[in-house]
């Protein structure tokens, strides 16, 4: 049974079809699985030293350059710097087609710092963790494209490994970019995971989303001995946001947005003269997004009206949802059932103990093995510049329980999984489930066209790539 979505947001159809042509052998199987165990230490070490990092967006210096170390001592041919992202590269090995990409990522988030521990510890002086684990991300996904250039080249077989090293996820659309630029116009199928708290190849929905810095400008004065003479920014930003919330009364029930003020002013007896805040919109049909935006530009034009002030509004980024493509998520199902879940040594499961007891409302119970997930394909709300990807090549991924079950994403429980052993084991798992599913589509062309006729299909005939983020260049200041 295949489950095809339609539109951008149309309802799930239920269709029959077959698994395409002959599973991968028993000895190619075990050979790959053999091959990911070998360089299990090395790609820990540097999920390690990534994790250690905590690199944001665009400023992923250490550990771009170290994932394109490890892919050049390899054998891998590395383009740096592509689509205008100096931290982006993309390494290639094999020759011929099909040409298979995986997407790796490795920026970390602002705003929250955790040690690997089981409680609530702060790392002093570091403000950004991994609490989404793309230090996972980026290891596991190279560590599955080696083994692949290996089993290529031992096999012979036809075809090409890309390893797209993709800064800048959260919130800087480095994938955006690089689709923008046609990196992705001659790849037959685009390969990714993600860290989480589950095992599931179930391909989900996500939301769109856009997002900018709006920034009002006012006048500077003493703000007791002439208020008179000035106009705060800061009014213009709190106005904003007061209506901006009035308008969530008046959105779709699929639709979020959320704002945080980076500027406010320096002193309270000075009216600022500058003020910033930054949105984010989401809904899972981009142009239901594009209409959201507008209104909320319509709401700072008012803001500043009322206050007395100017404004203007920088993109920073945006992203398409993800179109899911079932004929692929069934054989990566399939392979993450082969590896299996991740089973908690004792250490391993007295920390996973120590931090469940910290979750509020944990939605599973916790055992010593995390067993693989039902293929169950749901919406979800996160975003994801995977989205662009995955509506100009098909695209399949998938989670590992990188994390206890029932940690929320961008949380401090997250970022402490992911610098220990239960963070390595889910990443080792994903590297094999990569492996197995990039393996056997290079030896089944039927299983790459009918990905195809249904990435097709669930486009649209009509369909035209028009980026979200525009045409502006990659903000790489963005987290500075």
């Amino acid at each position: 049974m295949t489950l095809m979505r339609s539109g951008f947001f149309g309802l799930l159809i239920v269709a029959t079809g077959p698994l395409y042509g002959a599973d991968l052998s028993a000895r190619d199987r075990d050979s790959l699985l053999r091959a990911v165990d070998a360089h299990a230490a090395q790609a820990g070490r540097a999920a390690l030293e990534i994790w250690n990092w905590a690199e944001v967006g665009y400023q992923e210096e250490r550990s771009s350059a170290l994932l394109q170390e490890e892919l050049a001592d390899a054998g891998f041919s590395v383009q740096t710097a592509v689509a205008g992202m100096p931290t982006s590269f993309i390494a290639t090995a094999g020759a011929g087609e099909p040409v298979i990409a995986i997407l790796a990522e490795f920026d970390a988030l602002p705003g929250i710092s955790q040690a690997a521990v089981a409680e609530r510890q702060l790392v002093e002086g570091k403000n950004a963790a991994h609490a989404c684990g793309h230090n996972l991300f980026g290891a596991g996904s190279a560590s599955a494209a080696i083994v692949l250039k290996d089993w290529l080249a031992a096999r012979g077989v036809s075809g090409t490994i890309r390893l797209y090293g993709t800064p800048a996820e959260e919130g800087g659309a480095g994938k955006a970019y690089m689709v923008r630029a046609g990196l992705f116009d001659d790849v037959d199928v685009a390969l990714h995971w993600h860290a989480g708290d589950r095992n599931d190849a179930s391909q989900n929905g996500s939301n769109s989303n856009k997002s900018g810095k709006f920034r009002f400008h006012g006048i500077s004065s003493h703000a007791a001995g002439a208020p008179d003479k000035g106009r705060s920014a800061l009014d213009g930003v709190e106005a904003m946001n007061i209506m901006a919330n009035m308008m969530r009364e008046h959105m779709p029930t699929e639709a979020r947005m959320h704002y945080v003020i980076t500027r406010g002013g320096a002193a309270p007896n000075v009216v600022p003269d500058f003020a910033e805040a930054f949105y984010y919109v989401r809904h899972p049909d981009p142009r239901m997004v594009q209409q959201l935006w507008e209104r909320l530009t319509k709401i700072a034009e008012g803001a500043a009206l009322g206050t007395g002030t100017t404004w203007e509004v920088e993109i920073i980024h945006g992203a398409y949802p993800l179109l899911a493509n079932h004929t692929l998520g069934r054989v990566m199902q399939a392979n993450l059932e082969r590896v299996g879940g991740v089973r908690y040594d004792a250490d391993e499961a007295a920390f996973a103990q120590r931090i469940f007891a910290t979750l509020d409302s944990p939605r599973r119970a916790l055992g010593s093995e995390q067993v693989v997930q039902p293929y169950a394909p749901e919406q979800h709300f996160g975003s994801t510049d995977v989205g662009d990807v995955s509506w100009t090549v098909p695209t399949v991924g998938l989670n590992t329980a990188t994390w206890v079950p029932g940690t929320s994403s961008h949380s401090w429980q997250a970022a402490a999984a992911a610098g220990m052993s239960i963070g390595m084991k889910g990443m080792n798992n994903a590297s094999k489930a990569l492996a197995l599913t990039a393996a056997r589509l290079y030896l089944d062309p039927a299983l790459i066209a009918a990905a195809r006729k249904e990435f097709l299909a669930a486009r649209g005939a009509d369909f035209v790539y028009r980026p979200m983020v525009g045409d502006r260049a990659p903000p790489l200041d963005y987290r500075k």
